[in-house]
């Protein structure tokens, strides 16, 4: 039987991958923070609950050592413990949020993996990272510390591809759009958390939700994404990358240039340049 340590369990999408991968017969050590949530999918055949918080080294080590009371090495570590903020980058609780993210999407990915090597290794298993569309799309205004996370986890997993491939494990990167689930109502809630707090961006934030609403509410079936992380599993010849549900829209904003698309924000949103800049003739870098 393969065995995966299974971060971000509890999550939307990684209790569904949890409930699929239990089906397909693989022992999954379910890792997560939501003890009612890991109750319930202890209840399903080969799965193992691990409560621990990636952003704990401590509680990661003890879910180490319970695990080991299972098996002594690993098929697989799937990184999908991540969270996502809609925010500006200079109001409000911008900081301590970029913190945040950085410490559960960059920093819990790494601790996992760091942790997990040797059994990795003994099990001569795979490593998946989840990445986003944001990891490697155009940069969105008021999602700058969920793109700069994901910017980083591209970086962390290429280079630690190319250094475990002396050794021979693959390290595989996943790059999901945007799927239903309840992550996508709580984007909805911190939009008007940041629309009643803001100071500076009232106008542009009105102007902003009907494109949100478009893009949400095109998004995936999170089948789709279930099928792709089992592929990137079970795949005897993995790819380097798996990209799935990340749109036309995406793809097209990501080639235009970098003045051309600050443009379309303009034109979409009917801003006007800054009055200072109108008046002065300052050229815009």
């Amino acid at each position: 039987m393969k065995t995966v340590f299974f971060t971000g369990a509890t999550g939307g999408l990684g209790e569904l991958c949890v409930h699929a991968l239990s089906q397909r017969g693989w022992q999954v050590f379910a890792v997560g923070t939501n003890n009612d949530k890991l109750k319930k999918l202890g209840q399903l055949p080969n799965v193992i609950p691990l409560h621990a918080n990636v952003r704990d080294m401590e509680s990661l080590t003890a879910a180490k050592e319970e695990l080991l009371k299972y098996s002594d090495r690993l098929d697989a570590v799937v990184n999908f413990a991540g969270i996502s903020v809609f925010s500006s980058l200079v109001e409000g609780e911008a900081i301590l949020l970029m913190e945040k993210l950085i410490d559960i999407n960059v920093l819990g990915t790494a601790r996992v993996n760091a942790l997990m090597i040797d059994l990795i290794e003994k099990g001569q298993g795979r490593i998946i990272n989840c990445s986003s569309t944001v990891g490697w799309a155009a940069s969105q205004p008021f999602a700058g510390a969920y793109c700069a996370s994901k910017r980083a986890i591209e970086a962390y997993n290429d280079s630690l591809r190319r250094e475990l491939m002396f050794i021979g494990i693959p390290v595989i990167k996943i790059q999901p759009g945007a799927y239903q689930t309840k992550l996508l109502s709580g984007i909805d809630d911190e939009y008007f958390k940041a629309l009643k707090s803001t100071t500076r961006y009232h106008t542009v934030l009105k102007r902003l939700k009907f494109m949100m609403d478009k893009v949400l509410g095109n998004a995936g079936n999170p089948q789709d994404l279930i099928d792709t992380v089992i592929r990137a599993l079970e795949d005897k010849r993995p790819r380097l990358k798996y990209r799935k549900g990340s749109g036309f829209l995406m793809y097209l904003i990501s080639v235009l240039p970098s003045r051309l698309l600050d443009w379309g924000y303009r034109t979409v949103l009917k801003l006007p340049w800054r009055k200072t800049e109108q008046q002065s003739g300052a050229s815009i870098s």
